[in-house]
């Protein structure tokens, strides 16, 4: 294990989460290859390794070899189990489940073009699906993955944007598969909860970034550590003034199990930093990380990406105050936590 991910894990452990409700439970884990769903994989076989909790990982995944490269330092544990099979057919375990977490989706722009149909499955049928068993096990909880495209097109007085507040999806453009697919799974699990009372909760992360982001995502921010790690100069595709907010995935961790594990049913929580900054200042943060390598930011808004659809959204950041009742809040600075990502691939 890498020390960067290391590192992290230890300061997941450390935080103020009730461990002990872990303890000789089952966690199935849908979409456990991805990026955000890895690192709650990490985490919980960790907290065996440090704490002795017996806890069981039911890793769902659809590309088995991927799954055994990815998780290959931990090969013959009995501890985590993989489940090969596309989430949007029906699932059938013999042995119990405590908590379901359902992180199954293509979360990257270069899909939704190239697999719209794709992107809107997993948040749709596969949602049902795992709702399904989840009612069918009695589960403690679980948890759903939205995302913080569900606010669409927000006026600027709404940012930052509540829980309660939406913009404008236009449901005739392609790029609207994941966010109208993840509204349409917020709503499942809203109904399931309402009509069979099932503890579904759901988090909506914005840009999380960190240790293991696929360097070929598709992403901009994405695009710019790769951009570090091969020793290229930072190519900006637009004018860069655009705002998102940016959380290292330690962080987002620590959230996305503090609502598995203290949110209320049937609500939604915001995770990330309440920190606007701009894809210039970003791209000029990232580039400035390591003066040594001597690399720029230059602009060329003529590049196109392939199938990456892009965004109209011009402002976005989310209102914490909900998840913050709850005891959480980001700690990692955007200098920080992209350094350690670098690191991690450097």
């Amino acid at each position: 294990m890498h020390k960067i991910i290391k590192e992290d894990l230890d300061y997941i452990l450390n935080s103020n989460l009730a461990w002990e409700k872990f303890k000789n439970a089952t966690i199935l884990i849908s979409g456990a290859n991805g990026f955000l769903p890895s690192y709650l994989v990490e985490t919980f076989l960790y907290l065996n390794d440090k704490q002795n909790r017996n806890t069981k990982v039911i890793a769902l995944v659809r590309n088995k070899e991927k799954a055994l490269s990815i998780f290959s330092h931990h090969k013959n544990r009995a501890d985590l189990e993989f489940i090969v099979q596309d989430v949007c057919k029906p699932i059938k375990l013999e042995q119990n489940v405590d908590f379901i977490i359902h992180a199954a989706s293509q979360a990257s722009p270069k899909y939704y073009g190239s697999d719209p149909v794709g992107t809107m499955n997993a948040n749709i049928l596969g949602t049902n699906n795992l709702l399904e068993l989840a009612k069918e096990k009695q589960v403690k909880s679980f948890l759903f993955f939205s995302s913080g495209e569900v606010y669409g097109e927000v006026n600027d007085s709404l940012i930052p944007t509540k829980e309660t507040y939406y913009g404008y999806v236009n449901p005739l453009s392609v790029r609207s598969c994941y966010a109208e697919s993840k509204k349409a799974g917020e709503t499942l699990c809203v109904s399931w909860h309402h009509q069979y009372n099932i503890p579904a909760k759901i988090v909506r992360p914005f840009h999380t970034y960190g240790p293991g982001i696929s360097l070929d995502d598709g992403r901009v921010f994405a695009d710019f550590i790769a951009d570090i790690v091969h020793n290229r100069n930072i190519i900006m595709k637009s004018d860069g003034s655009s705002t998102r907010a940016f959380c290292y995935i330690a962080d987002a961790t620590i959230g996305f199990l503090t609502v598995l594990l203290n949110g209320k049913n049937g609500e939604a929580y915001n995770v990330s930093i309440d920190k606007e900054t701009s894809i210039m200042e970003l791209a000029e943060t990232i580039a400035g990380l390591f003066p040594e390598k001597g690399l720029k930011v230059i602009k060329d808004e003529s590049l196109q990406s392939g199938t990456y659809v892009k965004s109209n959204l011009v402002r976005c950041c989310p209102d914490i105050s909900k998840i913050k009742t709850l005891g959480w809040k980001p700690e990692t600075t955007i200098d920080e936590g992209f350094k350690r990502t670098l690191l991690s691939f450097l």
